[in-house]
């Protein structure tokens, strides 16, 4: 097992070497003077010929592409990514100040899809063709045929338009002043929720998931179907085998049959798939940042590519594909401790 790891922890540094090179090479298709503007706060530098070239030597802008390369990937080693036009701050502080933000509904929205998911995976798949199973199904086929801003429009809609319950963005403006101006409210985690209770303001506690319920039902829903499929199908195939035949017939009673000895085979693919999808969700809040005006990186994401922000959009990209290539370690590893055939192959 420990030699397995080790292996998949050398190659990581690779990967992260690839997936920095495609990024340069999108980088590089704009002209140096492009390049620029995500590197300064004052876009009047670049009215100034001689003062934008200097600026460019300094950058190494002009560079050829392996010099370039290189000098970039300094650049990001001393966490310099540039200016952010969009958040009027270095695109590293700007990362930093929003993934909290991001990081607390996604993990608030993990648990739902977690456990909702594989629970009626299998409820769908121990009552296969029932007329229970069918409306699961159907249930799931809508949610995941759905476009995820028209479900995040229409909880919006009945639960902020019509009933005034979940308000958009992350805190009242009343709320944001304790917290963001106030001297009494002290952030330990970043997450709002757990700072509110470590601060003893049960007021923002509940103003906050207030805040966050609407976005965690969007994001749940959606990925519930797809969870719910995945864990159905492989739920059906495990109750297929022979050893669950064979349990049945020695007289084992059903509810043993499936918690013990189907459920715990069937989800081997289960997380594989979950695993990447928490980690999808980090960068994939994008649109329901959007729609909830949340202020998260997903926000921030989407503004920055609005306003044509080069250095904020290529500094998401890389952080998304560092997460996208340490959350599949992670999946590689469980899946390696789950089942000890990948660890033979």
């Amino acid at each position: 097992m420990l030699s397995y790891i080790i292996r998949r922890l050398l190659m990581l540094p690779l990967i992260l070497l690839g997936v920095s090179f495609l990024i340069f090479c999108l980088f590089s298709l704009l002209s140096p003077m492009e390049r620029l503007a995500t590197y300064i706060n004052d876009p009047s530098v670049l009215k100034n010929p001689q003062a934008a070239q200097r600026l460019i030597d300094k950058y190494h802008l002009d560079d050829q592409f392996p010099a370039g390369y290189i000098y970039w990937l300094k650049s990001l080693v001393k966490l310099d990514f540039g200016w952010s036009p969009t958040a009027n701050q270095p695109v590293w502080e700007a990362i930093m100040q929003r993934f909290p933000a991001t990081l607390e509904l996604v993990f608030y929205s993990i648990i739902p899809v977690i456990l909702v998911g594989i629970w009626l995976g299998v409820i769908s798949a121990v009552h296969h063709n029932n007329l229970l199973d069918q409306t699961i199904r159907v249930t799931a086929i809508i949610g995941w045929s759905l476009p995820t801003f028209i479900f995040g429009l229409l909880v919006l809609f009945i639960f902020y338009g019509i009933l005034g319950w979940l308000p958009p963005g992350r805190l009242s403006t009343w709320a944001q002043y304790v917290v963001y101006s106030g001297d009494s409210f002290k952030n330990y985690t970043y997450f709002i929720t757990i700072d509110a209770l470590l601060n003893g303001r049960l007021d923002i506690f509940w103003d906050a998931i207030k805040h966050l319920i609407g976005p965690i039902i969007t994001l749940s829903y959606i990925n519930w179907a797809y969870l719910l499929r995945i864990t159905r199908s492989s739920m059906l195939e495990t109750l297929r085998k022979d050893y669950i035949r064979t349990a049945r017939a020695k007289g084992v009673d059903e509810k043993s049959v499936i918690h013990q000895h189907a459920r715990k085979n069937a989800l081997i693919p289960v997380v594989t798939v979950a695993g990447m999808m928490i980690v999808q969700m980090l960068g994939g809040v994008v649109i329901t940042e959007t729609v909830f005006t949340y202020p998260g990186l997903g926000f921030w994401a989407a503004s920055s590519a609005q306003q044509l922000d080069y250095g904020s959009v290529i500094g998401f990209a890389l952080l998304f594909a560092f997460m996208m290539v340490i959350g599949n370690l992670f999946v590689d590893i469980s899946y390696a401790l789950i089942d000890p055939r990948v660890r033979l192959e």
